[in-house]
């Protein structure tokens, strides 16, 4: 079974309102594919958390273990889902002593992958180059974080 996830984050302000959507397309043994969408909103946030928060809805979404192509245009994910044994050999601190940011994520993230039996490769998409997958996800993480009442 082949995975394949497009996530993004918004945020209006930085802390502010924001978004994060999630698409996932996992090719069946039968040929056939399914899809679904997932999104949703919180009123004071930060963009990190937003872009984090859609993976790790992505990762929650799956059923069994399986090998997931995750497409985000997040440098902050991409370049810290590596750190993630470091941070917790080290009590979620870093390298220098202070508290990993957005640490409820990130461990709930550490323990999606492991009970569930996620091998996630990422790849990191330019945004707003016309990546069909990221605009979508884009679209609806904006229009997410916008829906809110101020």
């Amino acid at each position: 079974m082949k995975v394949t996830v497009y996530t993004d984050g918004s945020c209006i302000g930085n802390p502010g309102r924001g978004g994060w959507a999630a698409k996932l397309h996992v090719e069946l043994k039968n040929g056939g594919v399914y899809a679904k969408t997932l999104s949703g909103n919180e009123a004071m946030t930060t963009n990190n958390r937003m872009e984090l928060t859609a993976v790790v809805k992505a990762v929650e979404a799956l059923r069994t273990s399986c090998t997931v192509h995750m497409h985000s245009d997040s440098a902050y994910v991409v370049n810290n889902y590596n750190r993630i044994p470091f941070w917790a050999a080290r009590r979620w601190r870093t390298a220098d002593g202070k508290e990993v940011k957005n640490r409820d994520l990130w461990e709930k993230l550490d323990r999606l992958v492991r009970e569930k039996g996620v091998d996630i490769r990422f790849q990191k998409v330019a945004g707003h180059t016309g990546v069909a997958g990221n605009e979508e996800m884009d679209t609806i993480a904006r229009w997410e974080a916008s829906r809110l009442v101020r």
